[in-house]
């Protein structure tokens, strides 16, 4: 060991409650800072794998037709390009040409045309508005997590039956009912008759309690869409990567194409404000452990001038003198940090347990958190700023005791 961290050990001895104190804030502090920061961040990512898993990761829908065109001069070698001046034509008119178009994109895994329209579901002598979404079955849960979200019945049952339906969870219990129970679907004055095969339940609220799950050519018979689809949905093979997909795609096939990032927008700002307000809240505890600690080494510098003086006169320079205390910090803060992750591990785990029943916008029995090194490493760095600059000025101000004025004023 060496002569100065032994020297700093021996002065943090001499205070050693206000050292306590100030590594108790620490270790709080840290804990509670990856605590909540994996609560939120593990909130927003269940949110996130709910949302793609019934809205998927791309939508292909409307197409884009151009209303406005300005012509060159004949003879010059120059376009110019016009923009804002664009028409929307609902739905995709010729989606077989659009899937193979997609085929091309080495990024998209998986597409599937959607049927979607307004129906009134007529059951048990009431009526429920619903919104119908005619599917293929075989490529649509390649693009969202329905075979995951079945509660009860199941989709090979629906796949069998050409007439089958897949209900919501919410429709279910606000209609009284069950799998095998015959309903009416009327979307243009013919009601038709479906069975139910399976319930679903995605926690979203929207859409657990409207919209309903039917084949793809009974959804063309019901809605009266003879051809076509109201939009493809697609999964690419990383998240991240759909923004500048959606671009390509847009560009690429002439229909107006959404990243689940714009599409979900309002939440994902949310989740990024909350996850930054707990920061800063939860930051402020470490920030109070380092004014403790700013005033522990002041006081340490008071009752150990003399000490300090003894020292310089045995040959340390000021160097030496600023190092003594900043590795008192340094002990302290590394105490905290170690301590802190081994608590925060401990709390994150305990909180993953507790039960808890949350429907709404995606559905959970417990406390979702997320288990990120970077969480760790973020409330170690704050940590290590805070206490590490609280150290420095008292550091400063023991190097700068002049030995011979300390001597001679406590011999006098």
């Amino acid at each position: 060991m060496s002569p100065a961290l032994l020297i700093a050990l021996r002065f943090l001895s001499a205070r050693k409650r206000a050292m306590l104190m100030s590594l108790a804030g620490i270790v709080f502090g840290v804990a509670f800072f990856v605590v909540t920061q994996a609560q939120t961040a593990g909130f927003e990512s269940y949110f996130i794998k709910t949302i793609l898993g019934v809205n998927g990761m791309v939508r292909i829908e409307d197409r884009i037709q151009s209303t406005r065109s300005l012509a060159a001069t004949q003879g010059s070698d120059f376009t110019i390009a016009v923009e804002g001046s664009v028409k929307y034509i609902p739905g995709v008119q010729y989606p077989n040409d659009l899937l193979g178009a997609l085929k091309r994109f080495p990024e998209v895994t998986a597409a599937s045309p959607v049927i979607r329209g307004n129906a009134t579901l007529i059951a048990n002598f009431r009526e429920y508005d619903v919104k119908p979404y005619g599917i293929e079955l075989a490529s649509f849960v390649n693009v969202s997590d329905l075979d995951t979200q079945i509660i009860d019945g199941s989709l090979g049952a629906f796949s069998e039956n050409p007439y089958g339906l897949i209900l919501g969870v919410r429709i279910a219990k606000r209609m009284n009912l069950q799998i095998g129970d015959s309903v009416l679907l009327d979307a243009a004055g013919e009601p038709q008759r479906f069975r139910i095969n399976a319930i679903y339940e995605t926690g979203i609220d929207q859409v657990d309690r409207e919209r309903v799950y039917l084949h793809l050519p009974a959804g063309r018979s019901l809605l009266n869409k003879p051809v076509g689809a109201s939009f493809i949905q697609a999964n690419v093979v990383a998240p991240e990567l759909a923004p500048a997909l959606a671009m390509r795609i847009e560009e690429a096939v002439g229909h107006s194409t959404l990243a689940w990032q714009e599409r979900e927008k309002t939440w994902l700002q949310v989740f990024s404000v909350l996850r930054i307000s707990s920061a800063l809240t939860i930051s402020t505890i470490i920030f109070i452990s380092g004014l403790g600690m700013f005033n522990t080494l002041v006081m340490i510098v008071v009752d150990k001038t003399r000490e300090i003086a003894i020292l310089r006169s045995m040959g340390y320079t000021r160097e030496d003198i600023s190092r003594i205390f900043m590795l008192q910090g340094g002990i302290v803060v590394a105490c905290g940090v170690v301590f802190g992750c081994l608590a925060a591990a401990a709390g994150t785990y305990a909180l993953s347990h507790i039960p808890i029943r949350i429907r709404g916008i995606f559905a959970s029995d417990h406390f979702v958190v997320l288990w990120d090194p970077w969480h760790y490493v973020g409330a170690a760095v704050i940590a290590v700023i805070v206490v590490m600059v609280a150290s420095y000025f008292p550091s400063r101000r023991a190097a700068r005791l002049e030995p011979g004025s300390i001597i001679r004023g406590s011999s006098s």
